[in-house]
């Protein structure tokens, strides 16, 4: 796990080749084996490759997620509010569990957060979404999984690089 962490990183640029069936149903898997709070479950899982509503979706919001449009598969990660409290908690575990998936079968991702950012001046990224996936009204949009077979190679963060000062023993002092 530790190596899949040190090699992690956001790709935003993808080929054009599909992802095997197979990988799909490994990383929806994965996503249905997310913990979550009290085992309630309450996320959601939109499985989009219509390359159409891909190019719609990279439009989500004002900035950040256009690198969708080269993605040949976004999992729209959201969930039923109603059943839970923590479920933006819960939608995270699973949308990094989706991401560390779809990298250790050598696909790469980004995450583009959609809750709580605009679409533009007039409506949310989240009820956007909403209106192109005819999602009900209880379900609820934390983010877009960007996921395919990576078109850039970017170098992993150095261990004298990471933010030691984040670490503390015992006490904040």
């Amino acid at each position: 796990m530790i190596e899949l962490l040190r090699t992690r990183r956001s790709i935003r640029k993808f080929t054009p080749e599909k992802i095997a069936p197979d990988a799909i149903s490994t990383i929806v898997e994965a996503a249905l084996r997310a913990p979550s709070s009290r085992s309630i479950n309450p996320w959601e899982f939109v499985l989009v490759d219509d390359l159409a509503t891909i190019n719609k979706l990279s439009k989500a919001k004002q900035h950040g997620s256009e690198f969708l449009k080269s993605a040949p598969l976004a999992i729209v990660v959201c969930a039923d509010s109603t059943k839970s409290d923590v479920w933006i908690e819960d939608c995270s575990i699973a949308a990094i569990i989706i991401q560390l998936t779809a990298l250790s079968m050598g696909l790469g991702s980004c995450w583009a957060q959609i809750r709580e950012r605009q679409h533009d001046y007039e409506q949310s990224a989240e009820f956007y979404i909403q209106d192109l996936l005819s999602l009900p009204e209880n379900i609820k949009v934390e983010c877009i999984i960007g996921i395919g077979h990576p078109a850039e190679k970017k170098q992993q963060v150095a261990a004298d690089k990471l933010q030691h000062d984040k670490i503390k023993s015992n006490f904040w002092d």
